[in-house]
């Protein structure tokens, strides 16, 4: 397995990827598919400040995706990035997802971002057991915060401090030369 940055190419097949979580779960909170359209200009315009990462096998299939994104829109906010994850159903408990994260802090530690937050789906203790097992505290709950399939669900917030804050400045991803 290789960890490399996304592509816009990638878009159907991170999409496949992605798709199930959507449908079939309350893991993401989206509603609706997108299309593959506007699934490669959210990875886009991730690129554009935060880095965006696949997992292949060495038959190049892709088992898995990681980004970042901002955390909120204020200035003040730019060294604190929420994370998202998502593996395919066949990848999982191969240790695909440490190696995505382990990747993207590498990357985010390079553009000075100190705080990692992640949030899950309160009913998803897989990913909160995972979180956990990397270093994440839970810092809050919210209750009954979003209605999927015919229910309400609370989320879980979990943080990971990178490094202390420094204020050193944040340097948008595309403007770095790229390792990943």
């Amino acid at each position: 397995m290789h960890i490399r940055l996304a592509r816009i190419s990638d878009a159907a097949a991170l999409l496949k990827i992605y798709r199930p979580y959507i449908t079939d779960t309350a893991v993401s909170f989206e509603l609706t598919v997108p299309t593959v359209s506007e699934f490669a200009d959210r990875i886009a315009e991730v690129l554009a400040d935060y880095p965006y990462l696949v997992a292949e096998d060495d038959d190049g299939q892709i088992l898995g995706f990681v980004y970042a994104h901002r955390y909120r829109p204020r200035a003040a906010y730019d060294w604190t990035v929420e994370t998202s994850i998502y593996t395919d159903k066949a990848a999982r408990g191969k240790g695909v997802g440490r190696q995505l994260y382990q990747a993207l802090e590498t990357e985010l530690a390079t553009q000075h971002v100190t705080s990692l937050l992640a949030c899950v789906t309160g009913e998803n203790l897989a990913s909160l057991a995972f979180h956990q097992h990397l270093g994440y505290e839970l810092v809050g709950t919210f209750k009954q915060v979003g209605f999927k399939h015919g229910k309400g669900y609370d989320t879980y917030w979990l943080q990971k401090q990178l490094s202390a804050a420094t204020g050193e400045a944040f340097i948008p991803y595309s403007q770095l030369p790229h390792s990943a």
